[in-house]
């Protein structure tokens, strides 16, 4: 897509006038209500337009949508700055201004508008841009991007923008499945707790790789050891770290597996400890894979969604060892869950459904940690990931 034409539709698009004359945060105060954002495919079939913005009521768990927050060329992954004054998102594109590469867009938050205003963008120097992170400081935002299988770091500067990349990666080699790991897929990015390291999850090479991470700078450096590796064919995903800082949770998408690893921040390695499946048993249907794991704020509890089966994994976590106790699984309520999330309450759990283009809102017993067996769905083209503010 022409460059000058991708920031000039997103500045007009920020611009739009506010919602009410009053603000978000006076109606959140008055209702009740939580702001949700959530990236979606823009690319055909879909008909969405960007990142659009949401009001939940957790007292209902209803949702309601605001309208189109910020413009976006297939915005699919977000994350905020720590101070929520910015969002960072990855376009997962093959073509930026002129080049081959996806990009990395970034807004200011209006919270009191729920709009987003675009500030810049810039070339991620990978193309299929599938996810983004940012360091708890605030200073560094990191992308994947799945079709060419690398990894990019970029500083922020004062003012919220992306500097182009500080740091660049670009991975070689293949895994042993001829039909998905041809090459590398570098699919997430994540900062470790103590934010000293950055593991990119590759599923083309069944691996981990590992940074010793410079947040002033933006600045990554091969660790050593340089990654942690999986079963062959298993296609380490995605990676979420339990809030006690000592253990990570992998899922596994190929495998349908979720890996639990020891964290030594000392030594910068990952151990695995213990592998559990988020594919129900005895599934004979279409090929599920797993995708996205989420924990409550104590650490008691997880969530993992599988695509093909469709049905979300309740576990019960260990408080000592991190090990996963499978409670139960559920229906997704819709087709291909790519993303799910906890609401601030932790009363409900929504799920971003790609394929049946809906969200679904399932009610979780806060005690038990169990989800009901029925949810809302509500319209959207192509969910891709749910952001509370």
């Amino acid at each position: 897509m022409n460059r000058r034409r991708f920031l000039r539709t997103a500045i007009q698009s920020a611009a739009v006038a506010p919602l009410a004359a009053r603000g978000w945060r006076a109606f959140a105060a008055d209702a009740g209500q939580q702001l949700l954002y959530v990236g979606t495919q823009t690319l055909k079939p879909s008909t969405s337009q960007g990142i659009y913005a949401y009001s939940f009521d957790a007292a209902t768990g209803t949702l309601t949508q605001k309208g189109l927050a910020a413009w976006g060329d297939n915005p699919t992954y977000l994350v905020f700055s720590p101070d929520k004054k910015y969002l960072y998102a990855c376009n997962e594109i093959d073509h930026f201004g002129g080049a081959k590469s996806g990009g990395v867009s970034a807004f200011a938050v209006d919270a009191d508008a729920a709009k987003l205003n675009f500030l810049n963008a810039v070339p991620s120097e990978g193309y299929g841009t599938t996810h983004i992170a940012i360091d708890h400081t605030g200073k560094a935002v990191f992308a994947a991007s799945y079709d060419s299988g690398s990894a990019a770091s970029f500083h922020v500067e004062p003012d919220g923008r992306v500097s182009m990349p500080v740091s660049h990666f670009q991975y070689t080699g293949h895994g042993p499945d001829a039909s998905r790991q041809t090459s590398p897929h570098a699919h997430w990015v994540t900062v470790s707790p103590d934010n000293r390291y950055l593991f990119v999850n590759d599923l083309g090479l069944d691996c981990i790789h590992i940074y010793k991470l410079d947040a002033a700078t933006a600045k990554l450096t091969p660790n050593t050891p340089d990654a942690w590796h999986s079963d062959p064919g298993a296609g380490p995903r995605s990676l979420l770290f339990h809030p006690n800082g000592k253990v990570a949770y992998c899922v596994e998408e190929m495998a349908s597996v979720i890996a639990v690893l020891n964290w030594d921040a000392a030594k910068g390695s990952l151990t695995t400890v213990q592998k559990i499946s988020t594919r129900t048993e005895n599934w004979t249907g279409p090929t599920a894979t797993g995708c996205k794991m989420v924990l409550t704020h104590d650490g008691l509890f997880g969530y993992a969604c599988d695509r093909g089966d469709n049905n979300i994994s309740s576990f019960k976590v260990d408080p000592e060892t991190g090990k996963l106790s499978l409670l139960g699984r559920t229906p997704c309520g819709g087709d291909i869950p790519r993303h799910i999330a906890l609401d601030k309450s932790e009363k409900w759990l929504l799920v971003a459904n790609q394929v049946s283009d809906t969200i679904s809102v399932i009610a979780r017993d806060s005690v038990a940690g169990t989800l009901a067996a029925t949810s809302k769905t509500y319209p959207i083209s192509r969910p891709q990931c749910l952001l509370f503010y």
